[in-house]
């Protein structure tokens, strides 16, 4: 029987989500630690396979890690990785008023799971990404910038979705349809 794989997040919302998106036929078992890791910097990828890296020697076993960017066409990517901070200084409002000035309100939402069989194994990534556009924040304020983030062919934000439709689109939901496949196969 295989160990279960740690999920390293604080955020109940993220837990419940990808357990919500998994669902009950996922071949492994999912438990969840909270475990302070260090905040890196540099590109998607490699921030999400060092990351992983870090859980796995900590957790001495089977790991998932995730790393959430939220990407603003108009300023080149940015605050990609450095959503997290953004958002904390600016709240949603002043990620919609960063746009102020700029044609191009576009995004994207780009989620990227990392997933460690062990320390000593090679991990492995998984990216879903949504495009869409940032409006003035609309819907509940539980979820990060969910009220920011209207998806491409919506006329509603994340945070506006009700969550099984915002479950069947988003960048999480991509990226563990790619995760769920792996494992499929396996």
């Amino acid at each position: 029987m295989s160990k279960p794989i740690t999920f390293v997040t604080g955020n109940a919302k993220k837990l419940e989500e990808l357990l919500a998106i998994l669902g009950p036929c996922f071949p492994r078992t999912i438990v969840s630690k909270k475990i302070d890791l260090p905040e890196l910097q540099g590109e998607i990828e490699e921030i999400a396979k060092k990351k992983c890296r870090e859980a796995a020697r900590q957790v001495n076993g089977p790991v998932l890690v995730e790393d959430t960017c939220l990407c603003f066409n108009a300023l080149e990517g940015l605050p990609g990785p450095y959503i997290k901070w953004f958002l904390e200084k600016l709240q949603p409002e002043g990620l919609h008023r960063l746009l102020t000035g700029w044609e191009d309100k576009g995004a994207k939402a780009i989620c990227t799971f990392g997933y460690c069989e062990s320390s000593e194994a090679e991990p492995m990534l998984f990216q879903g990404i949504t495009k869409g556009t940032i409006v003035e924040p609309r819907g509940s304020r539980e979820f990060g910038w969910d009220p920011v983030f209207q998806p491409d062919g919506y006329d509603q934000t994340y945070a506006e979705l009700p969550k099984a439709e915002k479950n069947k689109i988003s960048h999480r939901y991509r990226a563990l349809a790619a995760l769920q496949k792996h494992f499929e196969l396996d």
